[in-house]
């Protein structure tokens, strides 16, 4: 299914602004922590014995008899990395189509592909991993055509494979250490995830984001879910037959036996998610795929442009 890229347009006049300072190299929106030969001058230093005269400033030296250097901030442009958790819970649910959804998988490609267009008219670069137990694509961050067109050709592929059954499962904690050592550059890292993890598992995946943001990158969490099913489990109360997208594991039961008990401990996860985030300052944004990608994604983007610093 090839990604409407019409449909994508309407993203293209935000500004997605990291809030940290970033590194880059290409004339663009936003600061970077180096000094070289940019036009917007940032301050006055002595001058040191033995450095280039290039940027002494000589009306002031004649003012104060004194030798200062002129230093300047380069305008650069932001990377950022889109990542993808491609696991078997991703792929939920099943039945989207007749539903008129999206699949969790589809929600995030298709979000990801608006990311990357509305980057890319900004003169951004950008970047692309998948995972499941595993990192299975990792694409460092550039903005050129070819590159661009790699991506969208990456996240139309998961759009069609989104309702494969092919069971994977997830490791995102793995992943997310893997890529905090793999990301070298200051970066804006989005990820797409459920985070649905074993119980065992939490503290690793906290530490995992931890990781992330000890690493100097801004680090945005899209929490996609299904929340009518998911998080609220509102099935009609009827025998049903669930199964476990990546274990095969399969239980019958009627929904009204668990209801009460599957939602208190939904809440609580989802509570402590969203603690561990504010205590690390990563952005928390649920997603729910009942409201489609556009109306989660430009009210978010939005906001975003009123927090500019």
């Amino acid at each position: 299914m090839p990604i409407n890229r019409p449909e994508l347009q309407q993203f293209g006049h935000l500004e997605l602004l990291a809030r940290q300072v970033v590194e880059g190299f290409i004339t663009g929106l936003h600061k970077s922590p180096f000094h070289g030969f940019s036009v917007e001058f940032a301050e006055y230093r002595l001058y040191n014995q033995g450095e280039s005269t290039r940027y002494i400033d000589w009306r002031l030296f004649g003012k104060t008899e004194k030798l200062f250097v002129k230093r300047f901030e380069e305008e650069t442009n932001l990377r950022c990395q889109i990542v993808l958790d491609n696991s078997s819970s991703m792929h939920y649910p099943l039945d989207a189509k007749q539903r008129g959804l999206d699949s969790k998988l589809q929600f995030s490609a298709k979000a990801a592909a608006a990311l990357t267009y509305m980057l890319n008219k900004q003169r951004d670069a950008t970047g692309l991993s998948i995972f499941s137990d595993d990192l299975n694509l990792h694409t460092p961050a550039r903005s050129s055509g070819v590159h661009m067109a790699m991506i969208y050709s990456e996240l139309e592929k998961l759009i069609d494979t989104a309702w494969d059954k092919i069971p994977h499962k997830s490791n995102t904690a793995k992943v997310l250490h893997t890529l905090a050592e793999a990301v070298h550059k200051r970066s804006l890292i989005v990820l797409f995830s459920d985070m649905f993890e074993d119980n065992a598992e939490s503290e690793a995946l906290f530490g995992a984001l931890q990781h992330l943001k000890h690493n100097k990158h801004e680090v945005l969490l899209f929490h996609v879910a299904d929340r009518n099913r998911e998080l609220e489990f509102d099935f009609e109360n009827r025998p049903y037959k669930f199964i476990d997208l990546e274990t095969g594991e399969e239980i019958r039961l009627q929904p009204s036996e668990i209801k009460e008990t599957y939602v208190r401990q939904v809440h609580e996860f989802t509570q402590n998610l969203k603690l561990k985030c504010a205590q690390y300052k990563i952005d928390f944004i649920e997603a729910d795929i009942n409201q489609g990608y556009a109306q989660i994604l430009l009210p978010y983007l939005l906001k975003r442009g009123k927090m500019r610093v």
